[in-house]
């Protein structure tokens, strides 16, 4: 069993990017595409990378999206968890606190 630190939600003020971007969730819904575009969207277990947004997907079935993270966490659970999603406007940080509970933990204006 691996030690890990659950995260206190995120309270501060949400960035919310673009005026056409989608709303930011403080709970990843379990259809959210894991995906920016241009930046880095990613799945992690401890400080390992599982998962990355792949720079030129040939299909959308090729993207994850907060349930296939689940369903790798499920599998391992006993470790954190995050999906990081850091685009040029926002940045968004989501760690799992327990089954199918992905909670938003860090906001912010993106690497731009």
């Amino acid at each position: 069993m691996s030690d890990w630190i659950k995260l206190e939600p995120w309270e501060g003020p949400i960035h919310q990017g673009c005026m056409n971007c989608p709303p930011v969730e403080r709970t990843a819904p379990m259809d959210m595409m894991i995906a920016v575009g241009f930046g880095v969207a990613q799945v992690t277990r401890d400080p390992e990378l599982v998962w990355s947004e792949p720079r030129d997907p040939q299909s959308w079935d090729e993207l994850w999206t907060t349930a296939d993270a689940e369903r790798a966490a499920a599998a391992d659970p006993d470790h954190d968890w995050r999906i990081l999603l850091d685009a040029p406007l926002r940045m968004r940080e989501y760690q799992r606190h327990g089954p199918g509970e992905w909670v938003l933990v860090a906001s912010g204006p993106g690497f731009a």
